[in-house]
């Protein structure tokens, strides 16, 4: 019967070319215009750690005195230097990463051309592992390493390819600052989006960081040793009572700076290490070093979204373009509602021959489908041309935007799907058409 209902269709379709290519501009248009949006949506708003970032979480307690001018309901987003490395040394969680930003100044003795001025992460062990980070060439130090305070890196793929032209560049030496540093390993291509672990970066909106949707930093070190190297330049959330005694020394200085992530691999771990959290935060109570009892544990996707990472402007577009959509969508009403009460003679000839109200209504929902269907292939048409237009400005995540299989997908189910909804109501007023009535005039 389907088969009959698509060739009366395709028929009908024929039939009135004109109404037809209306409806399906109105569909591939909203259809294009929504779907470019919800791609960009889609990509900025996914896990980027499928699988494994209900097990991230990132702790915070408050170091902030009473008279600090800073007004805040919940904890800083970072930790001050003492109590971040406190909880990394407990060694609570199955693994855990110390995470601090600064700006260096990069050069390698064996290439011939200027320094460059990039972003270093220092880091812990862990942060490879953690964050499933692959590797090139090489592997990540060792935790005797960062103990020791040995002067290694790990560097980008795309700094690999600037000084060494993409070749094996283990074993050779960085110059950073005033420091050489060994490289032990080589990331292959890595680009989690977004970048959730960059906390510090994102949050400050340093002139090296793009946010959430940058790239990642082209020069990873051991924490303490990077404390060395660096000689303290790192980027400050924010500080009070004046801030550094000692320029550039940040170990005890009353400023948040440092972030700390940790993974917990079951929930009775989860319930421990929020306790173990509460519990320094009284201790550091009573020892006077803090004010404030309160702390926080996200996981990594409730801190994704506390931090509304993705950006306002692509929201309001979203919304902006779903709301063309439904315009078309009652645009296709109206046509639909036309042309199906303009064959009232012919669907009366129907009912009278023994057609039912359910035949004549799946009929014409056929039809809106069908329209539906040839709409949501210049739907995806359009929204092929709307990516490469994202892809051309001047955005942090332009490079990221493209077309998946699960959006293709939704491409053609949002067609249909808006297809057989604007159909619904001439499809139904089509079928209570009395056939009596229809044959008396003809």
């Amino acid at each position: 019967m389907f088969a009959y209902y698509l060739e009366l269709a395709l028929r009908s379709l024929k039939r009135n070319k004109l109404l037809t290519v209306l409806m399906v501009l109105a569909i591939a248009i909203g259809i294009g215009a929504s779907m470019t949006t919800l791609t960009v949506m889609h990509l900025l708003s996914g896990d980027p750690l499928p699988g494994k970032s209900a097990h991230i979480y990132y702790p915070q307690v408050d170091p902030t005195p009473n008279n600090s001018n800073w007004q805040h309901k919940y904890p800083l987003p970072m930790m001050d230097y003492r109590s971040a490395v406190d909880l990394w040394s407990a060694h609570r969680a199955d693994r855990q990463a110390l995470v601090v930003q600064s700006p260096v100044k990069v050069s390698a003795p064996e290439v011939n051309r200027p320094p460059l001025m990039l972003t270093m992460l220092s880091t812990t062990s862990d942060f490879f592992p953690m964050f499933d980070v692959p590797f090139e060439y090489g592997a990540a130090w060792t935790p005797a390493d960062g103990k020791d305070r040995a002067h290694v890196a790990v560097i980008s793929s795309d700094l690999n390819d600037k000084l060494f032209g993409g070749k094996d560049s283990v074993g050779k030496s960085l110059r950073i600052r005033n420091s050489d540093v060994r490289i032990v390993g080589v990331l292959a291509p890595w680009r989690p989006h977004p970048l959730f672990y960059d906390a510090e970066g994102s949050i400050t909106g340093n002139m090296s960081s793009t946010g959430y949707y940058g790239k990642p930093e082209d020069v990873f070190m051991p924490f303490f040793s990077s404390m060395e190297v660096n000689d303290g330049n790192f980027f400050q959330y924010t500080c009070w009572g004046g801030g550094p005694t000692v320029p550039g020394h940040l170990e005890n200085a009353p400023c948040v700076w440092v972030a700390l992530w940790v993974q917990l691999d079951s929930a009775t771990k989860v319930a421990d290490y929020r306790a173990f959290l509460t519990n320094y935060a009284q201790q550091q109570k009573v020892l006077g070093r803090f004010t404030h009892t309160e702390t926080r544990m996200l996981d990594l996707m409730q801190w994704l979204d506390y931090e509304q990472v993705i950006p306002s402007n692509v929201k309001l577009q979203t919304w902006l373009a779903f709301a063309f959509l439904a315009i078309c969508l009652f645009n296709m009403v109206g046509l639909l509602l036309a042309k199906f009460l303009r064959r009232s003679g012919e669907i009366g000839v129907r009912r009278a021959l023994g057609a039912s109200r359910r035949s004549v209504f799946a009929q014409c929902l056929t039809e809106a489908g069908l329209i539906g269907l040839i709409g949501g292939i210049g739907g995806w048409l359009l929204t092929l041309v709307g990516l490469w237009l994202v892809r051309r400005q001047q955005t942090p995540y332009s490079d990221l935007v493209h077309m998946d299989v699960s959006m293709f997908v939704v491409t053609f189910v949002l067609a249909v799907g808006v297809s057989l909804i604007a159909g619904a109501l001439p499809a139904l007023r089509a079928s209570r058409v009395a056939p009596a009535l229809q044959l008396k005039t003809l």
